[in-house]
């Protein structure tokens, strides 16, 4: 998609937390000292150091310890914030996610969209064994027919390559088994879910083909498998 990947986890953010805010601007990623933390919902927030002066940001929760050190990728800036959880109004907040410091991806890539295509996995995913069942489907079967298979349920085995967790009440999570081609986006399916899995996972994932899912703000997936339930 032709908007930043950075903008999209924005919108997304901004929709689960109904706040009001002017547009987002794409920024720099911002490194500091963490000062002090607030966690509201599915959300942290973080006062932080920086060499430009102190700065709240927000990244989907997770535990951060006050004194370390972080890193946030896929940066927008918002101003004039209002969260309606802390009841307070930022004058300037970044939106991100905490960088994986053990990350091999080159310094100033930026990571792909909560929804999007996921960045390429350091390596190929090898071949997963597909699922059993009238309904088994590999991710190339299920993103080159998702025509015949749309609103029909579908089990899907591969291997978790990204997640993003409590965007807008959900969990989204990407899986890869080996089949289909990067080249053409066949070997890639999103999947939403209210459980919770680990990159490097050998998941099975049950749930419904929707087709021509648009999310608003140009915002449009071709193909997710959604209420999905994914397990060991």
């Amino acid at each position: 998609m032709k908007t930043s990947a950075g903008i999209a986890a924005l919108l997304l953010a901004v929709a689960a937390l109904g706040a009001h805010a002017m547009p987002a601007q794409v920024a720099p990623g911002v490194k500091g000292e963490v000062l002090e933390t607030k966690d509201v919902d599915s959300y942290t927030y973080l006062r932080l150091k920086t060499a430009e002066g102190e700065v709240w940001a927000a990244v989907a929760k997770t535990p951060v310890k006050k004194g370390s050190q972080v890193t946030l990728a896929n940066t927008t800036v918002m101003e004039n914030f209002e969260s309606k959880s802390l009841k307070r109004k930022f004058d300037r907040i970044v939106f991100g996610t905490i960088a994986d410091p053990n990350a091999k991806a080159a310094a100033g890539t930026p990571a792909a969209s909560p929804h999007g295509a996921p960045a390429a996995p350091a390596a190929p995913v090898a071949k997963v064994a597909k699922a059993t069942g009238p309904d088994a489907r590999t991710v190339a079967e299920v993103v080159g027919g998702k025509a015949s298979l749309k609103n029909k349920p579908v089990v899907v085995r591969g291997q978790v390559v990204k997640v993003n967790l409590g965007i807008m009440g959900k969990n989204w999570v990407h899986l890869q088994d080996g089949s289909g081609s990067a080249k053409d986006g066949t070997h890639d399916i999103l999947v939403t879910t209210a459980d919770t899995a680990t990159v490097g996972d050998i998941v099975t994932a049950r749930g419904i083909v929707h087709t021509d899912v648009n999310l608003g703000s140009g915002y449009a997936y071709a193909v997710l498998i959604e209420e999905a339930s994914v397990r060991k």
